[in-house]
């Protein structure tokens, strides 16, 4: 499952999940769009990973707006000529609250990165891969975009509604050469886990972070176990795999 010399488009780049999967293809040889919030935790991921001015580019943007986008793409295209594979891997928690005491500018920001984002890297990156008649996209949904989960109103509705992009645009170019797919990760040991379970001791829901039922595995997942996932989808050997929603949970949806 060679990448090498591939433009793998990766967001939330230094995230826990987007920084394993962006390890994954950079040993691969693959070249690299790496986007962040912040600068120099993108400038210590190209250092962590090894890689040259030649095969990375790294650009601090807002998922969320469209002129931002819009300049990371079409970088990537000047600098590499194409776009192979995009990973979106973007994406905040927001409040562990009721619907009622949830804040409409909490429920907003957290559409605006995990909705809005998603769908705009789609938006001007699938004109790409038309154009080049191949590609392969996967967006992150989460478990609790597949189910009801108390206190995640924002959080869990914005992960149905990325699987439902996934899905759409999947149905619009399974004849272009361009498979899409997402994966649902449970509770992954990453920053965002623990900035939920902070947020549930908060709202009373547990009494210590380690309250928290991971599921019949006994444990989190690690990121590297949710990288490997996005790089089998991301390959050759999914050729047939296409609007699928990978569920990565070890077993909590189990029932």
């Amino acid at each position: 499952m060679s990448f090498k010399d591939k433009v793998v488009f990766i967001t939330g780049s230094t995230g826990g999940v987007g920084k394993a999967t962006a390890h994954l293809f950079a040993a691969d040889g693959a070249n690299l769009v790496l986007l962040g919030t912040r600068k120099e935790r993108l400038q210590s991921l190209v250092k962590e990973l090894g890689v040259t001015d030649e095969n990375s580019l790294s650009i601090p943007v807002d998922i969320s707006n469209e002129n931002d986008v819009k300049f990371a793409v079409e970088a990537a295209v000047t600098r590499f000529g194409n776009i192979d594979i995009l990973v979106n891997t973007a994406g905040i928690a927001g409040p562990a609250v009721l619907t009622e005491e949830y804040s409409f500018e909490d429920f907003r920001r957290v559409y605006e990165v995990n909705v809005f984002g998603t769908f705009l890297t789609m938006k001007y990156i699938l004109p790409i891969m038309k154009k080049q008649g191949h590609g392969a996209i996967v967006n992150t949904a989460s478990i609790s975009g597949m189910g009801g989960y108390a206190y995640e109103v924002g959080y869990g509705s914005s992960k149905w509604a990325v699987i439902g992009l996934t899905k759409d645009a999947a149905s619009e170019n399974a004849n272009n050469g361009i498979r899409i797919n997402s994966i649902s990760p449970g509770w992954i040991e990453t920053k965002m886990m623990k900035e939920i379970l902070d947020n549930y001791v908060a709202t009373g829901v547990l009494d210590k972070p380690k309250d928290f039922d991971p599921g019949p595995m006994g444990r989190p997942g690690k990121t590297m176990e949710m990288a490997n996932v996005i790089y089998f989808l991301a390959s050759d050997k999914a050729s047939y795999v296409n609007g699928a929603n990978y569920v990565v949970d070890g077993g909590a949806t189990i029932g």
